[in-house]
């Protein structure tokens, strides 16, 4: 499901962003050869011809492209380049109108991002757990423990400004620098210290910090001792052998402490509070799945917009994910942080998407991966987009165009660091599956 998600969605995104290049040559009378969704080495899956134009379907989903006439790109077609210059090539047109064939793609890449947020903010409206609505405070993992952090702490602000959606505090912390947190712990305001060097961890598991939730069973494992036992589903655990486990990480710490022995574990049913002798595991559990359903326990802020509300509601997302996409590219620079551990592939992007089908997680997905291509796309790296608009630049400020050669080995030179790149990101994921 994962992989039919992640090939629908690149999919859109390689043909639109194609028509992109497409539709401004066209505009310019440029004359485009080819046109595939993903690439065509040895064979091609479908083509046909319609004009001048060949379209096609390739077999290896790694992109898309257009082949455009007199233009130094991954074909190499170096023999059209020996002839002199045709009205209709590429490199007969002026230097502005280049450049905007070149920036056709991140242009229709970015558009249709925010196009996809103003329709799914209007079909689906948005909802997000506000800070001020996690009333139990919350569970610290060790990393937060370290830090400063104590289980059941209000987070107030961080760096003293409110952050409104709770999800937002730790990403806020790593992609802002913020050097300190500001929590409400047994009635007075503590200020918490942020140092740098735990942001390569909080990279690693960004569950620092997690809402705390009472624990309600929604499941077994098999054999499970709490079934056995007669604990039944939608049971509320709130003791262990008289101690008061009213959240679940209290349950998780209280039982880890009688492995391989037998606990009286109360539970609320209904309006009755039972005592049921369970057996603990050696891992320290009782074979129970606890309910992670945050819409259960909170009131979660929930905005309809009209058609017209969602067109600037849905701007200003596909903007603040621009920036917040920049700023989390910027970390992958920075060796401090040891982002580049984190850097994926194809199964990275393909988890992303949820394990079964839903219309709304894949196009907010599909529009930040839009909004993730646009900028990939116009990095400077020969090769890219970005490449050639760097060279036509370059030209228009000059007034010298580069020399053919000297853009035969700079577009060598990039689909060679390309492909260094993408062995790179797809070994970390193979890294990633055997470390686990």
């Amino acid at each position: 499901m994962k992989i039919a998600q992640l090939l629908l969605s690149l999919s859109i995104l390689v043909v639109l962003h194609e028509f992109g290049h497409f539709a401004f040559a066209k505009l310019f009378k440029t004359r485009v050869e080819k046109f595939y969704l993903f690439f065509n080495p040895w064979f091609t899956l479908l083509k046909f011809r319609r004009g001048e134009t060949e379209y096609g379907l390739g077999w290896l989903p790694l992109g898309g492209y257009v082949k455009i006439s007199g233009m130094i790109d991954e074909s190499m077609d170096k023999e059209q380049m020996k002839q002199p210059p045709k009205p209709y090539e590429f490199r007969a047109k002026p230097a502005w109108q280049r450049l905007l064939i070149m920036l056709g793609g991140v242009m229709v890449n970015f558009v249709l991002a925010l196009v996809i947020y103003a329709a799914t903010l209007y079909v689906w409206g948005e909802q997000y757990l506000p800070t001020k609505e996690v009333k139990y405070g919350i569970t610290a993992d060790s990393l937060a423990r370290s830090t400063g952090f104590q289980d059941g702490d209000l987070i107030l602000s961080v760096d003293g400004q409110e952050v409104e959606n709770f999800f937002k505090i730790v990403p806020h912390i790593v992609l802002n620098d913020a050097s300190s947190v500001q929590v409400l712990r047994d009635g007075q305001q503590n200020n918490i210290t942020i140092k740098r060097e735990i942001i390569p961890s909080l990279l690693k598991d960004p569950s620092f910090i997690i809402p705390r939730i009472p624990f309600y069973v929604v499941g077994f494992t098999d054999e499970s001792p709490a079934k056995s036992a007669g604990i039944e589903i939608d049971d509320q655990i709130i003791a262990v052998n008289n101690h008061a486990t009213p959240y679940f990480d209290d349950f998780v710490e209280r039982v880890k402490m009688h492995k391989d022995q037998k606990v009286d574990v109360s539970v609320v049913r209904e309006q009755d509070t039972l005592t049921l002798p369970v057996t603990v595991t050696s891992q320290g559990m009782i074979g129970v799945a606890v309910d992670r359903n945050i819409s259960r326990f909170f009131t979660l802020q929930s905005t309809d917009y009209s058609l017209l509300e969602s067109i600037p509601a849905g701007i200003n997302k596909g903007v603040e994910i621009f920036g917040s996409y920049l700023k989390q590219l910027k970390l992958i620079f920075n060796t401090e942080t040891e982002a580049y551990k984190s850097v994926g592939g194809f199964i990275t992007i393909g988890n992303i998407f949820p394990g079964v089908w839903d219309w709304h997680s894949f196009w907010n997905l599909t529009a930040f991966l839009s909004i993730i291509l646009a900028i990939m796309n116009v990095l400077p790296i020969p090769a890219l987009d970005g490449g050639h608009v760097m060279f036509l630049l370059y030209e228009m400020i000059s007034g010298r165009k580069p020399s053919e050669k000297f853009l035969e080995y700079a577009q060598i030179t990039g689909m060679l660091l390309l492909l260094g790149l993408l062995v790179f990101a797809n070994g970390n994921d193979i890294i990633k599956l055997f470390s686990n």
